[in-house]
């Protein structure tokens, strides 16, 4: 059962979380909390599940690379060929779906080189093809959302520019909370300890990288499955390409789409180049926002898929430290 606070905590600092030297002080004060209560409530939201870290999330291919893979795998042989492709170390998110092409999954690298020595690998250990979906265009992919409340998500949609390379240190740093803070009184301050740093290094460096835009996000990254958000969908869409950018726009500011983005078709296997996220409490209430998106594209469209989440066999940040 979750109290206010904690309703309060995962609703406030999905994103915008302090980067200050007593960051749980800062948000006791923004909540009328006491400190202490603020992180004893952190600490059991991650032993119980709810939350998987306190942190970065970073922009794709903002350090390193990654992309989205797909395998039809047999049903008799499916856990199996999870386990194997969990195997690979820059593998972060991977998970059954309702269609054909059953088993998808995120794989990091420091370069597309290296992606695709990973997803040669994974070939190799489960004797199945891999389609590669690299990302080519986002819309919007930011999966803090309200949870409990009925306040629409304020999105930012505008176009921001590649952000340059981050430097060594920069990738030091990141590999380090790759985990998540420690959910401590001074938790920059430790992880400047780990690294041999000065704490003011630490928040120096992530703001940076905040407003470069290499980090997209710095809060709690919740699991919405444990939330109740147990109809998840990605919905796919075959776009005209001369219409692609405008309606990718228009779904990304669509209030129930939580990622928005544009892949690769894969002729003649996959005809779908937009991609969009629909997280929801029941397959109820995402088939309907998911018609009332259909009527909002009309004929730009040629058709699109509904692939509901089944199974999470691995949920987690990016991996620098495996690539």
């Amino acid at each position: 059962m979750l109290s206010a606070s904690d309703r309060l905590l995962i609703d406030g600092f999905q994103r915008d979380f302090p980067i200050e030297p007593e960051p749980f002080r800062a948000v006791a004060d923004r909540l009328g909390l006491d400190e202490s209560d603020v992180l004893a409530s952190l600490i059991r939201l991650s032993e119980i599940g709810v939350i998987s870290r306190l942190g970065a999330v970073l922009r794709p291919n903002s350090a390193g690379a990654s992309t989205l893979a797909a395998i039809a795998a047999p049903a008799e042989k499916l856990e199996a060929i999870a386990e194997a492709i969990n195997a690979e170390p820059g593998v972060n998110h991977n998970y059954e779906r309702e269609h054909a092409l059953n088993l998808w999954f995120v794989v990091t690298g420091p370069t597309r080189e290296a992606i695709a020595a990973s997803l040669g690998r994974i070939e190799s250990r489960v004797g199945l093809t891999a389609l590669d979906f690299p990302l080519l265009r986002a819309f919007h992919i930011d999966l803090g959302f309200p949870i409990f409340t009925t306040e629409a998500l304020s999105k930012n949609i505008a176009r921001r520019a590649d952000p340059p390379p981050p430097e060594p240190d920069d990738l030091r740093l990141l590999t380090a909370i790759e985990d998540g803070l420690p959910l401590r009184r001074r938790p920059y301050r430790d992880v400047a300890r780990r690294l041999g740093w000065r704490e003011q290094e630490i928040i120096f460096r992530l703001r940076r990288l905040i407003a470069a835009g290499t980090i997209a996000r710095f809060g709690l990254v919740v699991r919405h499955h444990s939330l109740g958000f147990r109809a998840n969908a990605m919905v796919v869409w075959d776009i005209d390409d001369s219409a692609l950018p405008e309606i990718g726009l228009r779904l990304a500011a669509a209030p129930g789409v939580t990622l928005c983005y544009e892949r690769p078709r894969r002729p003649p296997f996959w005809r779908y180049n937009l991609y969009s996220m629909i997280h929801g409490r029941d397959r109820d209430q995402v088939r309907s926002e998911i018609g009332v998106l259909a009527d909002s594209v009309g004929p730009a469209s040629r058709g699109h898929d509904i692939l509901f989440s089944r199974r999470c066999f691995r949920q987690r940040g990016a991996k620098l430290s495996a690539a």
